[in-house]
C-alpha cells in the first residue's frame, strides 16, 4: 500500500477509472441492440476503452504531479494543502459525475461519444442551457450528483495521506518517472486507435467522451490535402470542369482555378416569382407518411407532396443546421471541419442571396431565434440577406417561445407581413426561413395538435406540420400567393446515429416545390442533394446568371450525373447509384455499396473513377474556400 502523498493521485485515477467504466457500461446497454458480434465486441470496447480512459486521466494526472511533486513538506502538512486537495477532490468528483450524465443525454440525442457537436454548444450557452433547463429536471439530476459526490469524498478523505517526508529528490524522481509514462501514453494513444470496428456504435464506445471532446475542440479546423486523399490539385480543377460541364453554361474563362459559368435559361423570359424557402428544422424523410410512416404525424406534408414537384431521393449534406443553410446558399460540397458558416472571411459569397439581390429581389432570412447561434447573423448579413430573427419580433408577434426561439406558426405570421410589405412596394420577394419547432425540447403551442406539449419528437413534427400546412393557407388569402413558389427542404434528418460510419438512410430529407399556378405536380427520384437546390430553383425561374455553384439542375440532371454528398464533420461521403466512397482522416478510402432503406453498408472492391471523383468535388471545395475563389 502507498503510504506518502502520491496515494492522493491514485486514488483520483481508480476514481476515474470506475466512474468511465460506468459510464461506457450504461452507453452500451443504450445501443446493445445494434451492437454485432457481441462478445468480441464487447470485449474489445472495454478494453481499448480501458486505455483511452487511462491516457484521458492523465492529462489532469501530469497537473496534479506536478503539484504533489514540487511543494515542500511543510506545505504538503498544513491546513490550507488539506483544504485544497479535498476541495479538488470534491470539484473534480463532480465534474466526473456531472459529465457522465451529460454524455449519457448527448448519445441519447446523436448517438455518439462527445466530438464537435458538444465543442460548438459550449459557443452558445444562453440556448443550450435554456434547451437543458427546459429538457430535463435538472433539480433532480444536480441534486444527485451533488449527493453522491459528497458520499464518494466521504470516502475519498480516508485514503489521502496527510503526512509525508519523501525528499525533493526521491519526489523529483517518480515526477521524471510519472512524466516519461504519461508521454509515452500520449505518443501511443490516438484517436483513430478507436476505430476497431465496421460498427460505428462499437467505435464511439471505445473512446472516453472527455477524449473525444478536446481532440474535435483540437481539429475543428482540418487542412484537407494533409489529412485526406488528395491528388495534384491542377488535375483536381481539370476534372471538375468536366464535372461541371453541362449544355446550358459556359465557361467565363480558361484559368481553370476560376469555375464561374454563365449559366442560361431554357427560354427567352425569366420568371420574377417570388420564392419562400422553408427550411424546417430535423424533418427525415421517415416521418412522412408518403415515405411509410404509419403514425400520421404529417398529414398537411404528405397532402402538399402530391400537389408539388416532389423529390423522393434527395440527402442532407450533414447532419447540422448551419450545414445544411451552407449547402442550401452556396450550393458547395462540405469540406472537413465546420461550415463555412462558422468560419471567418465567409463574406460576399457567391451565394443565393446575391443571385437573387442582383436580379432585383428583397431578399430576406428569417429565423424565431437570436440570429448569432451558429454564427447565422454574420454570415447572412454580409451575403446580402436581411437578418431578421426574434429581436425584430414585437411583444403583440409572440405568442410562444422555448430555448431556441418563437414557434413556428409565429414565424410564418412574421412572414406574410414580409411579404405583404415586398408586395405593397411592387418588389418581388425571396424569404428563407428557417423553423425551430421540430427541436428538444420539443415544446410548442397547446390545443393545436393531438400530442401534448413537451412529449417527444413525433409531436414537434406534427405540429411543425400543422403550423406548416396553416401558413399555405393563409397564404393563400393574399394577392401574392399565385406568383410565389414555395419551397419546403429539411435542413438535415433527427438523428444521424447508427452503426455505419455515415448511414445513408440518416440523411435522406424530403424536397417539395410547390407553386399550384406554375409547377405541375410529379414524383422525382433523381439522387441529388441539398446542393443541387439552388441552381434547381434558378433554373426553375429561368434566370440567367453567373454561377460558382458545384450544383446542378436537378430537372436537368442525366441519370449517370446523378450523386449526393454526406458528411459528418470529419467523415465525407459521395454517393451515385447503390455506391458510396467514404473519404476520412490519415489519407483513409472505403468502398460500399448501400441499401437505400436500411443504409446497410457492404465493402466493395476499389472503383478509381468514383474514388477521382470524390477527391475532385471535395479538394477543389476546400482550396477554392481557403484561396477566396467563392466570392462573388
Amino acid at each position: 500500500m502507498l503510504k506518502n502523498r502520491f496515494k492522493y493521485i491514485y486514488t483520483l485515477g481508480f476514481l476515474f477509472i470506475i466512474i468511465s467504466f460506468f459510464t461506457r457500461t450504461i452507453l452500451i446497454l443504450k445501443a446493445f441492440s445494434h451492437i454485432n458480434n457481441k462478445i468480441f465486441n464487447l470485449a474489445k470496447i472495454y478494453f481499448i476503452g480501458f486505455i483511452f480512459d487511462i491516457s484521458t486521466f492523465s492529462y489532469f494526472a501530469i497537473v496534479i504531479i506536478t503539484y504533489l511533486s514540487f511543494i515542500n513538506n511543510k506545505i504538503y502538512t498544513s491546513k490550507f494543502n488539506k483544504t485544497i486537495l479535498i476541495s479538488i477532490a470534491f470539484l473534480y468528483t463532480w465534474l466526473l459525475i456531472f459529465i457522465s450524465f451529460s454524455e449519457y443525454f448527448f448519445f441519447d440525442e446523436f448517438g455518439v461519444r462527445f466530438n464537435f457537436i458538444a465543442v460548438d454548444y459550449l459557443i452558445y450557452t444562453h440556448e443550450v442551457l435554456r434547451n437543458i433547463v427546459e429538457s430535463y429536471p435538472l433539480f433532480w439530476i444536480l441534486s444527485i450528483i451533488t449527493v453522491t459526490s459528497m458520499l464518494i469524498l466521504l470516502f475519498i478523505r480516508k485514503k489521502i495521506i496527510y503526512h509525508d517526508h519523501y525528499n525533493f529528490l526521491k519526489r523529483l524522481k517518480i515526477y521524471s518517472l510519472s512524466i516519461c509514462i504519461f508521454l509515452t501514453i500520449h505518443l501511443f494513444v490516438k484517436s483513430d486507435f478507436k476505430n476497431v470496428s465496421n460498427n460505428n456504435y462499437v467505435n464511439e464506445l471505445s473512446s472516453n467522451g472527455i477524449y473525444s471532446f478536446f481532440y474535435a475542440f483540437k481539429t475543428n479546423k482540418i487542412e484537407y490535402e494533409k489529412f485526406y486523399p488528395s491528388m495534384d490539385i491542377n488535375n483536381a480543377f481539370s476534372n471538375l470542369r468536366h464535372l461541371l460541364k453541362e449544355s446550358n453554361n459556359t465557361f467565363i474563362n480558361q484559368n481553370i482555378f476560376d469555375i464561374s459559368r454563365y449559366i442560361k435559361g431554357q427560354e427567352e423570359k425569366e420568371q420574377k416569382l417570388n420564392v419562400i424557402m422553408i427550411v424546417e428544422e430535423s424533418l427525415s424523410a421517415e416521418y412522412m407518411g408518403i415515405f411509410g410512416n404509419i403514425y400520421k404525424l404529417t398529414p398537411n406534408l404528405d397532402k402538399l407532396s402530391k400537389e408539388s414537384m416532389f423529390f423522393t431521393n434527395f440527402y442532407a449534406t450533414g447532419t447540422r443546421t448551419d450545414r445544411g443553410l451552407e449547402a442550401i446558399t452556396l450550393s458547395v460540397p462540405p469540406i472537413p471541419g465546420r461550415s463555412i458558416l462558422k468560419r471567418q472571411n465567409n463574406e460576399n459569397l457567391n451565394s443565393l442571396g446575391y443571385i437573387f439581390n442582383e436580379k432585383g429581389y428583397d431578399v430576406n432570412f428569417l429565423y424565431g431565434g437570436y440570429s448569432y447561434f451558429d454564427n447565422m447573423k454574420h454570415f447572412f448579413s454580409n451575403n446580402n440577406f436581411k437578418v431578421i430573427d426574434l429581436s425584430n419580433f414585437s411583444k403583440e408577434e409572440i405568442t410562444f417561445q422555448n430555448a431556441w426561439g418563437l414557434c413556428d406558426e409565429d414565424v410564418f405570421n412574421k412572414a406574410i407581413k414580409i411579404s405583404n410589405e415586398s408586395y405593397r412596394i411592387g418588389k418581388p420577394f425571396f424569404t428563407l426561413i428557417m423553423t425551430t419547432s421540430n427541436h428538444r425540447p420539443y415544446t410548442y403551442p397547446d390545443g393545436k395538435i393531438d400530442i401534448p406539449s413537451h412529449s417527444g419528437r413525433e409531436g414537434a413534427v406534427k405540429y411543425a406540420d400543422y403550423a406548416l400546412g396553416k401558413f399555405i393557407n393563409d397564404a393563400k388569402k393574399y394577392p401574392w400567393y399565385e406568383n410565389t413558389v414555395f419551397v419546403i427542404v429539411a435542413d438535415h434528418c433527427a438523428s444521424s446515429a447508427g452503426r455505419l460510419a455515415l448511414p445513408v438512410n440518416k440523411y435522406h430529407i424530403p424536397l417539395l416545390i410547390y407553386s399550384p399556378r406554375y409547377i405541375k405536380p410529379i414524383a422525382l427520384d433523381k439522387q441529388s442533394s441539398q446542393i443541387d437546390l439552388a441552381p434547381t430553383i434558378l433554373g426553375l425561374l429561368n434566370f440567367n446568371y453567373k454561377s460558382k455553384f458545384y450544383g446542378k439542375n436537378i430537372l436537368r440532371m442525366k441519370r449517370e450525373d446523378e450523386r449526393a454528398f454526406i458528411s459528418t464533420y470529419q467523415r465525407l461521403g459521395y454517393m451515385k447509384g447503390n455506391r458510396l466512397i467514404v473519404l476520412d482522416l490519415m489519407k483513409k478510402k472505403s468502398f460500399y455499396t448501400f441499401d437505400k432503406l436500411t443504409g446497410f453498408l457492404t465493402p466493395i472492391s476499389k472503383e478509381d473513377t468514383l474514388l477521382n471523383e470524390a477527391i475532385t468535388y471535395y479538394q477543389t471545395a476546400d482550396y477554392l474556400y481557403k484561396n477566396n475563389l467563392l466570392k462573388h
